[in-house]
């Protein structure tokens, strides 16, 4: 893996990156977060159609959670392969990795899903059991072939990305929320939106539009732009690629902890299907506004070095957004207006997971600059520090749930909201120890 040394940016310059550049390689990033946030209202605000609507959503949130066990580690393979892929040679070395991450995580999937592992999993993590169990368990085998088809779109990505073509990771994400927009009016139409399987099958097909768009693009720019050989990139071997990818695996996979814990422990509030329902909604709400700013490191990563003072501008000037469209949903007629006629939820489900939303503002101030110093970590290969950060996250956020599910069970969804929150507080906190400490030395990142 690239050492310290080859990571460390370089002096700054009197040369500045404009800033309609940064806009012009965020914007496309940003939007295709944020459209895939979307694909995840529609599964929600189909699912609500449902006659037993909480029990279906709640069976699908679950699901879904689970599925990030084995879906996150595809998703770094993006990360991965923009940071470290230059030329045939290292993209080869990359596949490579990339094929035992996909056969992991399919062997994962199919244990889960054909075994008793997977029953265990949902009883005694989650509490759910009888007919839930089984209707869980049945929307999780559609899921899991998600995380497959969601590494192939990650590894093209990467390529897409580091030769600045970030439009055409938009360009997907259209394809793909035209085809599962349409799916899900279909399955409305038809009366058929009767349980979480619908959710399911209607993310999968979308996955797979969009990976066939990426792999389409990816593979174009290998055969015309991308060399067999730079000759001063080091990356040329799968254990190079391994070392830099590992941190960031066991980073992965403390943070998918969070998810099945907020679930299994809102299963323990004063009504559970009430509870999970309003913090799946609450957070696919805070997720689409949040998502726009999830490629701040890439700003850190890919302009850092030749203009820090432009990209902290940058990272200045977006930072209050999510938090100021989160407080208007949250506090105005809009957000209930939403919900109710765009989402289809009743009234219970509307004022709980509008009280959720608003406890939602706290993450959503912090999770931008999070972003911004993983970003500087990553930047100088320190990416072990992302190890112990997402501990103390994970740690914080598993320590306010059992507090507030024992003092408050009557909050549901808004302990998941809180608990989320706070556990980001700690990642920042102690990410941002790490670079103070790191910047005391010599040639440290803080000091260019």
């Amino acid at each position: 893996m690239p050492t310290h040394a080859q990571l460390k940016p370089e002096p700054w310059t009197k040369t500045q990156v404009p800033m309609s550049r940064l806009f012009a390689f965020f914007l496309p990033l940003g939007l295709s977060a944020g459209l895939v946030t979307i694909s995840h209202v529609i599964i929600n605000s189909t699912l609500t159609r449902a006659p037993n609507a909480e029990a279906v959503i709640a069976s699908y949130a679950i699901a879904m959670s689970l599925l990030g066990i084995t879906e996150k580690p595809a998703i770094l393979l993006r990360q991965t392969c923009s940071a470290l892929v230059r030329d045939r040679v290292s993209f080869r070395a990359m596949a490579a990795i990339a094929l035992y991450v996909f056969a992991s995580i399919f062997a994962m999937g199919l244990l889960i899903s054909y075994t008793e592992l997977g029953r265990a999993i949902f009883r005694t993590v989650f509490g759910i059991s009888g007919e839930s169990l089984q209707e869980t368990l049945d929307v999780y085998r559609i899921l899991m072939f998600v995380s497959l088809f969601s590494g192939l779109r990650c590894l093209f990505h990467g390529i897409i990305i580091s030769n600045q073509r970030t439009a055409w990771l938009t360009i997907g994400m259209i394809i793909r929320l035209v085809i599962m927009y349409g799916l899900a009016q279909y399955f409305i139409a038809t009366d058929n939106v009767n349980s979480g399987q619908v959710g399911a099958v209607i993310f999968l097909v979308g996955m797979i539009v969009e990976s066939m768009v990426a792999l389409w693009e990816g593979r174009s720019l290998l055969k015309k732009k991308i060399p067999e050989k730079i000759e001063d990139h080091p990356i040329t071997s799968r254990k190079q690629i391994f070392g830099f990818y590992r941190p960031l695996l066991y980073y992965s996979l403390l943070a998918v902890i969070v998810g099945p814990a907020i679930n299994a422990m809102l299963g323990k509030t004063s009504s559970m299907e009430l509870a999970i329902a309003s913090f799946a909604i609450a957070l696919s709400l805070a997720q689409l506004v949040q998502s726009f700013f999830t490629y701040v490191h890439q700003i850190v990563l890919n302009f850092y070095k030749l203009d820090k003072r432009q990209v902290i501008k940058f990272t200045v000037l977006m930072s209050p957004l999510p938090a100021l469209l989160i407080g208007i949903l949250a506090y105005s007629p809009l957000g209930s207006w939403f919900m109710q006629y765009g989402m289809g939820a009743n009234e219970a489900l509307t004022a709980a997971s509008l009280d959720t939303l608003r406890v939602f503002m706290i993450m959503s101030l912090i999770f931008p600059w999070l972003d911004f110093f993983n970003g500087m970590v990553m930047l100088i290969g320190q990416t072990k520090i992302m190890v112990w950060s997402q501990s103390a996250n994970v740690i914080i956020t598993v320590l306010i749930l059992f507090v507030f599910v024992w003092l408050a069970p009557g909050w549901n969804g808004m302990i998941g909201a809180l608990a989320q929150s706070l556990g980001f507080l700690a990642e920042l906190i102690v990410v941002l120890f790490a670079l103070r400490h790191l910047s005391r030395e010599p040639g440290g990142l803080l000091k260019n």
